[in-house]
Formats: C-alpha cells, sequence, structure tokens
C-alpha cells in the first residue's frame, strides 16, 4: 500500500512526507475528516513508510508483506460484535474477525462501519471496541519489533471504544511501548476522550477534490467522461460516496424508494400505510436507521435548493432528480427548517436508543403537518 493508491490528497500526503524527512513523526496521531476522505487509506501508506523506509535492506520482503496486510509489526484495531457462539462474558477482540478484516481490507481502503458489521455477519448489532481489544493490544506491542524497526498500531473508529477500553489505551498513550507508533483514524473525534486528544497529534484530512475523483473513476473504474462528471458532482468529496453512486444496487437506492414513499404517503394523509412504512423501516438495524435519516436531511436539502433552477447547486443522481421534479416544490422557506429539525430530532433518539416505531411514526405525523406548510 503506497500513497499511489490513495484518492488525491496531494497536500496531505506532502504533510506526512514531511514528518518522515524531518524525522518529526509523533507517536501518537489522530487521523480525522469526513467519511470516505481516504483517512484509513492515508493511514495504512503512512504505515508502511514507517515500516518500510527507501533504505530498508529488506525492502522488497517488508513490501511484498505489506502488500498482503502480512506484516508482523503492523497492527490492526477495529469495532468487533459479540456472536452468538460466544460466551456470554467473553469480551471480543479484533483477532475474532482477523480473517473478515483481511478479506475487506485488501479489496479497498475506503469503507464504512457499515460496510464493516455487514462483512462480520450483522448490521444490526451495534459494533464496539471491548476492553478485551486493550489487553491484546497491549500484549502485541510489548513484544521487540521482528523487523527491528518501528511498531504501529492503526486504531480504525477510536470513538466506538468502550470507557474501560478508552481508559486502557490512554494508559499506553501516556507510555508507549518501545519504538510504537499508533494512528488513530475516526470519523468523530469529539466522542473521543479529551485526555485521548490531547495525547494525540491532529491530523485533518479535507474532502478529495471534485476533479481527482473525476479522474479516479476514469481510470480506476473505466466510467465515461459524461458520468464521472455527474457522480465527482454529487460524492461531495467521498470516494465511498462516488462508489456507491455506480452501484444500482446499493443502499441509497432503497433510501430514495422510502423517502419518496414516506413523502407521497404524508402529503396524502394515509396514516394507516404510514403506519406500515414505520414497521418496515424499524425493522433495519439502528445504525441504518440512523444513516437513513442522514439520507432524507440530504435530499430535503436538495429539493428546496432545487427550487432556485440552477443545476450548478444540485448534487442528485438522476434518480433523485426525477423525483425532486415533481416534488421540490413541496420543500420551502417556510417548512425546510422544521423539517430539518424533526429529522435531526429522530435521529438523536435513534442514537439514544428510543423505540424506533415511535420515532418513525411521530416523524410521520409531523411530516404531514409540515409538508402542508406554505
Amino acid at each position: 500500500m503506497t500513497f499511489d493508491d490513495v484518492i488525491g490528497q496531494k497536500e496531505a500526503k506532502e504533510r506526512l512526507l514531511q514528518l518522515i524527512k524531518e524525522n518529526r513523526v509523533p507517536h501518537a496521531m489522530l487521523f480525522t475528516g469526513p467519511s470516505g476522505t481516504g483517512k484509513l487509506a492515508l493511514a495504512v501508506a503512512f504505515a508502511s513508510l514507517l515500516l518500510n523506509p527507501e533504505d530498508n535492506p529488506n525492502y522488497n520482503n517488508a513490501k511484498a508483506m505489506l502488500d498482503n496486510f502480512e506484516h508482523p509489526d503492523l497492527h490492526f484495531t477495529y469495532p468487533t460484535i459479540k456472536l452468538p457462539s460466544m460466551a456470554s462474558d467473553y469480551k471480543p477482540v479484533s483477532d475474532d474477525f482477523a480473517q473478515e478484516w483481511h478479506s475487506l481490507i485488501t479489496k479497498t481502503r475506503y469503507f464504512s462501519i457499515a460496510q464493516w458489521t455487514a462483512q462480520i455477519g450483522d448490521d444490526k448489532k451495534r459494533a464496539i471496541i471491548t476492553a478485551g481489544e486493550s489487553e491484546a493490544l497491549l500484549h502485541k506491542l510489548s513484544i521487540k519489533s521482528s523487523q527491528g524497526g518501528y511498531k504501529v498500531s492503526i486504531i480504525w473508529l477510536p470513538e466506538l471504544m468502550n470507557l474501560e477500553c478508552a481508559n486502557k489505551i490512554l494508559k499506553l498513550l501516556e507510555e508507549p511501548p518501545k519504538g510504537t507508533i499508533f494512528l488513530l483514524v475516526s470519523e468523530e473525534p469529539e466522542k473521543l476522550l479529551e485526555t485521548i486528544r490531547s495525547r494525540t497529534q491532529r491530523f485533518d484530512v479535507k474532502r478529495i477534490a471534485e476533479d481527482d475523483i473525476r479522474q479516479a473513476l476514469i481510470t480506476r473504474r473505466s466510467i465515461n467522461e459524461d458520468d464521472s462528471t455527474r457522480i465527482s458532482r454529487i460524492a461531495h468529496g467521498s470516494w465511498s460516496e462516488a462508489l456507491q453512486a455506480i452501484d444500482v444496487g446499493n443502499e441509497e437506492r432503497q433510501f430514495l424508494d422510502m423517502f419518496e414513499t414516506l413523502m407521497r404517503l404524508c402529503y396524502m394523509r394515509r396514516v394507516k400505510d404510514l403506519k406500515k412504512w414505520t414497521d418496515a423501516v424499524s425493522a433495519y438495524g439502528r445504525d441504518k436507521q440512523r444513516r437513513m435519516i442522514v439520507y432524507f436531511q440530504r435530499q430535503v436539502r436538495e429539493n428546496f435548493v432545487y427550487n432556485f433552477h440552477n443545476p450548478e447547486l444540485n448534487y442528485q443522481t438522476r434518480e433523485e432528480a426525477g423525483f425532486s421534479r415533481n416534488f421540490a416544490r413541496f420543500i420551502n422557506e417556510a417548512n425546510v427548517i422544521g423539517i430539518n429539525d424533526v429529522l435531526q430530532t429522530a435521529y438523536r433518539d435513534l442514537g439514544q436508543n428510543a423505540n424506533a416505531k415511535i420515532v418513525f411514526f411521530d416523524l410521520a405525523l409531523k411530516m404531514i403537518v409540515l409538508l402542508l406548510t406554505k
């Protein structure tokens, strides 16, 4: 894995290379930024450079191990779930899902927590990093480097550590094993303990430039010029969203169907059918429900902007724009803020484990009133 595999991010690559060149690599770094921008890809490429500098006498051997994600001094920590086969008092660790992780990360370094939980078999369960993981990581890092150089620990989504784990990781960051570099890759750093954030050097990763996504779609995915231009605009600087846009069977197609159904039923005030809609979305996993709410918020924004009749301001697929042609007029200055507030409340309540059926039915009833507001 090299920086050539990372989509765009020229400035970020140069900053990381400068740290190595000037021998200023901190013992702990916190990679942050929007989803799909390549934080994990950058961290892995950076780790590869640290573990296999150009003057390494065993360069080819180390490169082969890194390319296959089998280097003994590269350690991954990631959220896990408890499987039915595990004992009730067992604390799952990353090694329990090493095969699934290897399978996914060798294919792509651009994936979401939803894709990861689907990979390990249950996207309805909330994945976390347990205290068992911190103990396992301490054991790994206490062993001397097998190659005589750095040991690198990449912790993906550290905000999903439970409190017991977070406190133990904090001690590792305060007293790191000799020659160890920690690379934390986070999408919600504000959820980390302040003491953990203070022990790391923050490295902000910006959204990928639109032209970089367009070029990557052409060269890596053989997408034609027109489609790559359209997709790069609606990707919002995220390679993951660009890939989703070219997958006709992706999750967002389902979310669009649910958005269209909700709005039509609310406009027609068909309460019984809205109850069926509520039952359907309540069957989704909690994380999927929250992703759907975020998608709904984006569509509300796009439909409001659609009314300005300036295509340059809209970021929609053909299917989304097709629905907006007739629906956009119902999202106006009088109700757009109210609709967004209702969706934001639903997102918050779902995050606090509120009953999904109550949350979504309440959302639907309020939406009936809001769509009639002019």
